[in-house]
């Protein structure tokens, strides 16, 4: 049993599957870059925060004002939270257990795309804001400092296999999202979750009464 609970974001909380990649691709349209598919998009994802993406796909390096294309097509996401998120993360604030977030995204993106979800987090860890990306263990070792909860202690909720080995990496419990675009049953897990509240059972309290 766990002590508390981190999410990725892309991918386990947000349905982001078609947002993100589109926001890319129309901002290199603006840029005068090169057409690229959401699978382009989605391929380079492990590479690291946005910047680093976008000039991939660009192929050049980027100005100082390139990526606000991106952020600026942002400024229109409809994204979606995957069914069962909402309740779940209303459930662990009912049993006062805080809401927290380790992204591969920049801070600014991920305030971005929660808000146009509808969702609240109270810790939020960006990829800016690491010194190493996925799946080295700096985002979820810095939220464990956070919350006050030893790594060992933390279940951290994802499912690319970047956030499996992360979780490994830091000595966390590696909880596979099964209902993400990225998950891959072959990456080893301690838990395979098939839906968001399934990691209510792996934390140590009790859940109040319905």
């Amino acid at each position: 049993m766990a002590l508390a609970v981190v999410w990725d974001m892309d991918g386990t909380l947000l349905d982001s599957v078609v947002v993100v990649p589109g926001a890319f691709a129309a901002a290199l349209r603006r840029l005068g870059g090169p057409a690229v598919t959401a699978a382009d998009v989605i391929a380079a994802y492990p590479l690291g925060t946005p910047d680093v993406i976008m000039a991939h796909l660009a192929g050049r390096t980027l100005g100082a004002g390139d990526m606000e294309a991106y952020y600026a097509e942002l400024e229109y996401a409809r994204v979606q939270p995957y069914p069962g998120v909402a309740a779940t993360l209303a459930a662990l604030r009912a049993a006062h257990q805080p809401v927290a977030v380790f992204t591969g995204t920049t801070r600014r993106a991920a305030l971005m795309l929660l808000a146009a979800a509808g969702l609240q987090v109270d810790v939020l860890i960006g990829g800016d804001e690491v010194r190493h990306a996925k799946p080295a263990p700096d985002g979820v070792l810095m939220v464990a400092a956070a919350l006050g909860v030893p790594a060992a202690e933390l279940i951290y909720v994802g499912d690319s296999p970047g956030d499996a080995r992360a979780a490994r990496a830091a000595g966390s419990h590696a909880a596979a999202a099964a209902w993400g675009h990225l998950y891959d049953p072959a990456e080893p897990a301690d838990s395979v979750l098939t839906q968001p509240g399934d990691v209510l059972a792996l934390l140590d309290y009790r859940m109040p009464s319905a």
